[in-house]
């Protein structure tokens, strides 16, 4: 498929509503093919269609569960807290700490408009609620505790996360 170019914080594209998606078509597919491509291209584990100027209710997430490509994804349920790390492909040379639910429930549809029902835990929370603000318009920076500024200081969340998953 094809690389599509990343839009960064600054373009308006970003900071807007999405529509939901009615049309369950090749063209849907060939878009979340080429998110999913773009998003491994750049290393990252999501990315929303507005992140790449497609303003539909689309996402592509892979926290090393596999691909999940959701479209009209909606939070049903959240339970508990975690804070974190974030970083964002639209956001380059930047991080900071945000607090997400812990546990998020999301019902969506397929690419081909079938149901899809998912509980999720821990950092595949995290990146769920991350891309699916992008679908409102919401960036990381907008609800970030505090930026960081250091390596350093990321690895020790990192070191935090891997002893709460023990």
């Amino acid at each position: 498929m094809a690389i599509r170019k990343i839009i960064e914080i600054g373009d308006d594209k970003l900071r807007k509503q999405c529509k939901p998606v009615e049309k369950f078509d090749k063209r849907l597919k060939i878009l979340l093919d080429d998110m999913a491509d773009t998003m491994y291209e750049a290393n990252g584990v999501g990315l929303a269609a507005p992140q790449v100027g497609i303003l539909r209710r689309v996402v592509v997430v892979d926290v090393g569960e596999g691909l999940f490509k959701l479209v009209n994804p909606v939070i049903v349920e959240t339970e508990g807290e975690q804070s974190g790390p974030e970083g964002c492909l639209s956001v380059p040379g930047r991080s900071g700490i945000v607090t997400r639910p812990m546990i998020v429930t999301v019902d969506a549809q397929d690419e081909n408009g079938e149901p899809v029902h998912l509980r999720t835990e821990g950092f595949f929370a995290r990146a769920i609620c991350h891309e699916l603000d992008h679908l409102d318009g919401v960036l990381y920076v907008d609800k970030m505790d505090r930026e960081i500024f250091d390596d350093e200081e990321y690895e020790e969340y990192d070191e935090e996360y891997e002893e709460d998953e023990e």
